[in-house]
């Protein structure tokens, strides 16, 4: 049994007026304050009195300077300011986050597969962000993750964070004598070496834990996957889930299924939890940015639109920084594009277009660097070469190009650098829409005979089957067949009748409806997923 430490009394802090207090953690009470200006409510950390070392001392105010490196990023808790209170104690300053943690809410309920992604991939910005600055959270878990005005999750208690080596992506890191966290205890947080049980790797229980960013990566795992199932990933129902079983079956790798509460969530996403919480570091996702994109993956396949990766350059390029003395110079910095997919080779049929004059070239991936970060410069204006003379191409052929346009997986990208490049070589049409990595390229040349120039082979659209109404008419099940199954084959309905819905995914070729009103009209839209992509037009089905 643990014993809570009972909070000590709040200081008095010039500018601030105490409104109540919000928490207590082992170390440290957070309190409610109006700030009289500008007015707003804030959160105020403060140091607990009986912990005022200074080794304690020392590591609050590197939490605080730690978060204020990274607090402009948007899903992570802002802090404003620190200083020492008339009584001794330290304080920090920071965000007020009214909403509810993610502890309270997987407790509340289950996250469908669709929030579960997209805060998997904004937690990943946020972790992913850390890394780049060189600090190891190490205690990732609900409690630490709260929730914003704007209803976004925000990263929190830095407390028990370690510096990472400058070559940090797999730098060994010693937890021995770190601070323990500062969070709520949601499950098994130990003073001694200041962890979270329940969401730790198997490296952070070892005499001398050997932790790097993949820790990190199966803390984040474990995260999502509890706000899928409601409970921890190595918790089972009904037997002994106390300190000594957890480590036990999270060293042995014994994840309970979640396939076996949770049967919408997608084989793909399971494949991507069980990779991030691997025994063996090894065998775990090498960045939090690959595991994002892995998340990214995932929503495309069931037709969500990407979440996207929030991860700002923290070096400004050398070439980017003004001359010393020019202080009325204006600052540069390059825009970081986090690609879905990673990066790959580019066709050997595509052209090198040389930079005009006075260009200056984009940064480029390192040679097979899959999952290489796109840094885009910043282009000068340059002036246009002469236009050449365009090759006719028959109005026929245009025309059977737009009838046999075929939808592309696409990813995120900027509108403004969509290009679209049309080769016209000696009467033959190749047509290819760049958007980067593994995108579908469509390559067409005119038959002799004169056919539609554009020849694909896509996934089919569903054909439809029976519509049975049952339970006196409260309940329909819709049924559809594949005209051309292939393994892997899933799908995905949503209803159109008016009644909002999300579309969901589904492996079996049916959907049922219930608590619909006898003689009411139900509409289902159906599309088949292959491989990422979809139908390109769904098959309709309607009772009436």
């Amino acid at each position: 049994m643990t014993v809570r430490r009972a909070p000590t009394s709040q200081p008095d802090i010039p500018g601030l007026t105490f409104v109540r207090p919000l928490g207590s953690g082992g170390f440290s009470d957070v309190y409610l304050y109006e700030q009289e200006l500008p007015r707003r409510e804030v959160a105020v950390k403060v140091l607990a009195a009986e912990t005022v070392d200074d080794q304690a001392r020392s590591a609050f105010v590197g939490e605080a300077n730690l978060m204020a490196q990274l607090s402009a990023h948007p899903y992570i808790v802002t802090i404003y300011g620190a200083a020492v209170a008339a009584d001794g104690r330290p304080y920090f300053v920071m965000e007020y986050c009214a909403g509810p943690s993610l502890a309270e809410q997987y407790k509340d309920h289950r996250f469908t597969v669709a929030d579960a992604l997209r805060t998997g991939v904004r937690l990943s910005s946020a972790v992913a962000t850390a890394h780049e600055a060189g600090i190891l959270h190490r205690d990732i878990k609900p409690a630490n993750v709260l929730t914003n005005a704007y209803g976004w999750p925000a990263l929190t208690d830095f407390g028990i964070s370690a510096a990472l080596e400058p070559d940090h992506a797999h730098a060994g890191l010693a937890a021995a004598g770190a601070p323990a966290p500062t969070g709520e205890a949601d499950g098994g947080t130990s003073p001694t070496i200041g962890m979270s049980i329940p969401w730790s790797p198997p490296e952070m229980f070892a005499d001398h834990p050997q932790t790097d960013v993949r820790s990190d990566v199966f803390s984040l795992s474990a995260t999502i996957y509890t706000l899928l199932a409601g409970h921890t990933p190595f918790e089972v129902r009904g037997k002994p889930n106390g300190m000594i079983d957890l480590i036990g079956r999270i060293e042995r790798g014994s994840m309970t299924p979640l396939e076996n509460v949770r049967p919408d969530v997608p084989r793909s996403l399971l494949l991507v939890l069980a990779r991030g919480m691997a025994v063996d570091k090894e065998s775990r996702f090498d960045s939090v940015l690959e595991f994002a994109r892995a998340l990214q993956r995932v929503e495309m396949e069931l037709s969500f639109s990407p979440t996207t990766i929030d991860v700002p350059n923290l070096a400004v390029p050398a070439a980017g920084r003004p001359e010393a003395g020019d202080p009325d110079a204006t600052r540069l910095r390059d825009i970081r594009t986090v690609d879905a997919q990673g990066s790959s080779s580019a066709p050997s049929a595509t052209p090198t277009v040389p930079p005009a004059s006075g260009d200056r070239p984009p940064s480029a991936p390192a040679a097979g660097d899959d999952g290489a970060t796109i840094v885009r410069g910043i282009r000068t204006p340059s002036i246009p070469a002469p236009a050449t003379p365009a090759t006719s191409v028959d109005e026929a052929t245009v025309q059977g190009a737009r009838r046999s346009t075929v939808r592309a997986r696409r990813r995120w990208i900027p509108a403004t650098i969509i290009v679209v490049v049309v080769l016209l070589v000696g009467g033959g049409v190749t047509a290819g829409i760049l958007l980067g990595g593994d995108e579908t390229q469509v390559v067409a040349t005119p038959s002799p005979e004169g056919d539609d120039p554009l020849q694909v082979e896509g996934v089919p659209a569903p054909e439809e089957g029976d519509i049975a109404i049952g339970d006196g008419g409260t309940s329909v099940t819709f049924t559809w067949t594949n005209p051309d199954a292939d393994e892997g084959d899933r799908y995905i309905w949503q209803r159109t009748d008016g009644v909002a819905g999300d579309k969901t995914p589904s492996s079996e070729a049916s959907a049922t409806i219930d608590g619909i009103s006898p003689g009411d009209e139900v509409c289902v839209s159906v599309w088949i997923v292959r491989s990422g992509r979809q139908s390109p037009e769904p098959l309709e089905m309607c009772t009436s």
